[in-house]
């Protein structure tokens, strides 16, 4: 065997070393939301009734990431920056988006019907899903997702307000609890997780 032979295989050994090593040691995609531990926890199922009388069912939204947020419509502040920035999110993704579904769930049962929040969403995408029901009704889905929720009096023109959890929950395409996002998460933040999960 010439020393030139001896050469090109230690060459080639050692490439595909480095080449195991990488596979080895690579850094596997980072989220940038706060994620849950696997197994990943199934989404509890949500069933209300739509503004068009069709009935949601998160279920149904297998093969499609979900985006949820619960709020109200009369929510001075954290609601409507959520459903802008959540908009500005689907803005960047373009044709990504026929796999991804913003659902709002109101806290506000009392004066969010059907129709008034699917109208409010629809300011921010007419592709959002804006969902309402009775008390007892959203009692169960609020306990299954851990939403606090305070009725706070108030001064103002509402006659009260909601104090409530602020977080968006991501469901993956499995149905799965993958991520959640506290309010006022970078864009880009979400925006590079979805982009992750969609490869």
């Amino acid at each position: 065997m010439n020393r030139k032979t001896v050469w090109v295989g230690l060459l080639s050994l050692a490439l595909v070393g480095v080449a195991a090593l990488t596979l080895v040691f690579a850094k596997p995609a980072s989220f940038k939301g706060t994620s849950y531990g696997e197994p990943y926890p199934k989404a509890a199922e949500i069933e209300l009734t739509k503004s068009n009388g069709e009935t949601f069912r998160l279920s149904d939204q297998k093969g499609k990431i979900v985006l949820l947020f619960f709020g109200y419509t009369a929510c001075p502040d954290v609601c409507p920056t959520t459903l802008a920035e959540l908009k500005q999110v689907m803005d960047k993704l373009g044709d990504k988006t026929r796999l991804i579904q913003v659902v709002f769930v109101s806290v506000d049962p009392e004066r969010d019907t059907p129709d008034k929040i699917q109208e409010y969403v629809e300011h921010f995408n007419r592709q959002f899903v804006g969902l309402s029901g009775s008390s007892t009704d959203l009692q169960g889905i609020w306990d299954n997702y851990g939403v606090f929720r305070e009725v706070v009096e108030s001064e103002s023109a509402f006659g009260y307000i909601i104090n409530h959890t602020a977080r968006t929950y991501l469901i993956d395409m499995d149905g799965n609890l993958r991520l959640s996002y506290g309010f006022q998460t970078p864009v880009e933040d979400i925006v590079s997780d979805l982009e992750i999960l969609l490869k």
